[in-house]
């Protein structure tokens, strides 16, 4: 499986410039209609810019999120920049544990936080994590062995899952688009098997071999949806219990997805 080019397609965009993987072909401007396919199509530039504004991802959900969803950051780096914002919301985590009376400290084995940073603004969130911090994805592998950032597609897709509005008809319009998209057959069945079955925030959670992990696996949960339904709140709430997030943690994160939206 080429993850650079499943991530290409997935995300639609050229990763490159983050480093994780070679320029290519974001889909195929093979079109639908009705269904999630109309949401395509009202995308600038169709099915093609349907993959400019969050690739097959978009797919799946609503016109309104497709448009905004994670603001400009996976259209800047991707995997790569998602890793920044999670370095970040860990380091501002632990200063603040560091800096708190009888604070614990850093978790043995558990990359070491620089100071608390300074509020994030205009494209700072955008930033991939410094070399070494252990928070590039491309330089994971998940609880199973498997690269990080196939994870994160997962978390990605069953995120988009939550609220329960992608129907038969609409799962088969998105596997259609699949189809037609430039990507090998087991990139395609990887995708397949993931759109099947309800959304499962505790086998997501089983993923995550740390707390590092669980960080990203989160907020990459959170970049995809707007937490505008009861589902999606509900799945983020049982999604961030069983990774075991604390509390601080997962408001940092929290926030780092806000300033992300707001970019």
């Amino acid at each position: 499986m080429d993850i650079g080019n499943l991530l290409n397609g997935f995300l639609g965009q050229n990763q490159g410039a983050a480093g994780q993987a070679p320029q290519g072909a974001a889909g195929s401007s093979g079109g639908s209609s009705g269904g999630l396919g109309s949401i395509a199509q009202a995308l600038p530039g169709g099915f093609a810019g349907g993959a400019a504004a969050g690739g097959l991802v978009a797919l799946m959900l609503g016109n309104k999120k497709a448009r905004k969803m994670g603001g400009k950051a996976l259209k800047y780096g991707g995997m790569a920049v998602l890793g920044g914002m999670a370095y970040r919301a860990y380091q501002n985590h632990q200063a603040t544990k560091t800096a708190s009376p009888g604070g614990a400290g850093m978790a043995h084995g558990q990359p070491q936080a620089a100071p608390a940073a300074a509020p994030v603004s205009g494209d700072a969130p955008f930033a991939p994590a410094p070399a070494a911090s252990g928070f590039d994805p491309a330089q994971l592998q998940d609880a199973t062995g498997a690269d990080m950032r196939l994870a994160l597609i997962k978390a990605m897709i069953h995120a988009a899952k939550s609220d329960g509005h992608i129907d038969a008809a609409e799962n088969q319009v998105i596997r259609e688009q699949i189809n037609a998209a430039n990507l090998a057959a087991d990139e395609k069945a990887f995708l397949f098997d993931q759109l099947d079955g309800p959304a499962d925030p505790l086998m997501i959670a089983g993923l995550a071999r740390d707390e590092v992990q669980s960080s990203e696996l989160y907020l990459a949960s959170l970049l995809t949806i707007d937490l505008d339904t009861a589902e999606e709140a509900r799945y983020m709430e049982r999604l961030g219990d069983a990774l075991r997030l604390p509390v601080g943690l997962r408001a940092e994160l929290d926030a780092q997805a806000a300033a992300a939206r707001a970019a």
